[in-house]
């Protein structure tokens, strides 16, 4: 089963650990050529390109930084190099560490914007050259924090607000070279990142939580590979808040 995306180069940042790692599976079980992109875990993923090229699949890491200009333009050339173009590009990489006000200082708040929002950009900016127009797909993960921010998470949650309004400029600019941009806005996903608030609040969300559980990174695997598959050809310049049903 391919859903329109064998063969198609796919390029996901923080590709190697929890939602992205999900993202990279699923698109290597359809078919699709993955390049992985980690920041500085090489172990872990070159352990997953090569479990999925064990299992029968094409995929590569490669080591990027997107928070370094100089880091993604070696990134995308790297890719370009092995796979010839970019036909999906899905910026997963981000950090979230919440602070209080009062406890913030400037380092902090640059090292979330610069990976979160102009790692966003310049990663979009870079890949763009080389992604095939029309037919071209770009993929955000925001967050669900960008529309319902929790205490101490303002920095964070900002940051995937404007992942959000990027996707929808992005896609004004892009719809002409029939290129289209969309986001995920995940909510509490069990991942080694969300550990911490799962001990806390688990049995908070839950109850908040129609569905009842908690959810998982293929839940938002199964919607990325959806917004990059030719069946999401009509859909763009939109976020799919993917939280359970919150209330």
């Amino acid at each position: 089963m391919s859903d329109g995306l064998q063969d198609k180069v796919v390029l996901i940042t923080g590709g190697s650990r929890g939602i992205g790692a999900a993202i990279t599976r699923r698109f290597a079980s359809r078919g699709s050529r993955v390049v992985v992109a980690y920041r500085s875990d090489r172990e872990t993923a070159d352990g997953l390109a090569g479990e999925l090229a064990n299992a029968g699949g094409n995929c590569i890491a490669l080591q990027g930084d997107v928070a370094n200009p100089d880091e993604i333009k070696t990134l995308v050339t790297s890719a370009v190099e092995r796979f010839g173009k970019i036909d999906v590009l899905v910026n997963c990489a981000a950090i979230g560490p919440y602070r209080p006000l009062g406890q913030m200082d400037a380092p902090f708040i640059r090292g979330i914007l610069e990976t979160n929002v102009m790692g966003t950009i310049l990663m979009t900016q870079e890949a763009l050259p080389h992604m095939a127009s029309p037919g071209g797909r770009i993929v955000n993960v925001a967050s669900a924090l960008a529309f319902r921010p929790i205490p101490t998470s303002s920095v964070y949650s900002a940051s995937k607000a404007a992942v959000v309004t990027l996707t929808h400029a992005f896609a004004k600019e892009l719809g002409p070279k029939g290129i289209t941009v969309n986001a995920v806005a995940p909510g509490v996903i069990e991942t080694d990142m969300t550990t911490k608030i799962l001990a806390e609040r688990g049995e908070q969300i839950l109850a908040m939580t129609p569905l009842a559980r908690i959810g998982q990174p293929d839940d938002i695997a199964g919607i990325v590979t959806f917004l990059a598959s030719p069946d999401a050809g009509w859909i763009t310049g939109r976020t799919i808040i993917a939280d359970g049903g919150v209330t």
